[in-house]
């Protein structure tokens, strides 16, 4: 079974501490010689445990070692100012363009708002001339351009606006017919009634004042039969 992990803390037992001291020391002053063997590198290696002894090793002289690295640490905080004191003034011409930048954009806006003028040349004034009219030109130019756009929106737009305006029309009068044919027709069922007739008419009357009489004979008629029928119980 391989080694768990351990939680890298403080042991606080005295001796467990002290024997994981043992243990890892000699590991490292072994990784230690190792890197130096393997790779060429000059290693020094001090150790002080918690009693207060030494413990190293090195490959050279630890005094040797310790004087490189400081050397190596003074030359590179030196190239560390170095490279600071080169960045300002880097940062600083920089800031200096820029203003002159500003200045120079704020002056050309002033001269193209006619404010400014007492100091610039007749040949500077003239170049000033020239670029006003140049960026009239453009600004007509571009002005016309949404005119002449807008223009043909509007009328396409117009188009749009008679062809539904026909198309409405159209509408209106095919509805128009449409009523007139329901009027024609509702008045030819009126027409199919059957029409007055003055001979037609006489005849009918006729007819009708006759039939009282008759009807009137046909019931004297049946009275006067009854009546004799009662009046001769025997037969």
């Amino acid at each position: 079974m391989g080694r768990g992990k351990i939680e890298i803390k403080r042991i606080e037992n005295t001796t467990n501490r002290q024997v994981t001291f043992c243990k890892r020391r000699n590991g490292l002053l072994k990784k230690a010689y190792e890197l130096s063997v393997l790779c060429d590198a000059e290693v020094a290696l001090i150790v002080f445990s918690t009693r207060g002894r030494l413990y190293e090793y090195s490959n050279n002289s630890i005094k040797s070692t310790i004087e490189r690295y400081k050397k190596a640490c003074a030359d590179s905080s030196n190239s560390t100012a170095v490279v600071e004191v080169n960045t300002q003034q880097y940062y600083q011409q920089e800031a200096a363009k820029l203003r002159h930048q500003i200045q120079s954009l704020q002056n050309s806006n002033r001269h193209l708002m006619g404010d400014s003028l007492s100091s610039l040349s007749i040949k500077e004034l003239k170049q000033l001339e020239n670029r006003l009219e140049r960026g009239i030109t453009r600004i007509r130019s571009k002005k016309h351009e949404l005119l002449f756009a807008e223009i043909e929106y509007m009328q396409k737009r117009e188009a749009e606006l008679q062809n539904d305006n026909m198309y409405l029309r159209a509408k209106i009068t095919d509805n128009e017919r449409a009523h007139q044919v329901s009027v024609v027709q509702s008045g030819t069922e009126y027409d199919t009634l059957p029409t007055f007739d003055s001979r037609n008419y006489y005849t009918h009357v006729t007819m009708l004042e006759a039939a009282p009489h008759f009807s009137h004979h046909q019931d004297h008629t049946a009275l006067h039969l009854g009546y004799e029928t009662k009046a001769d119980p025997t037969e």
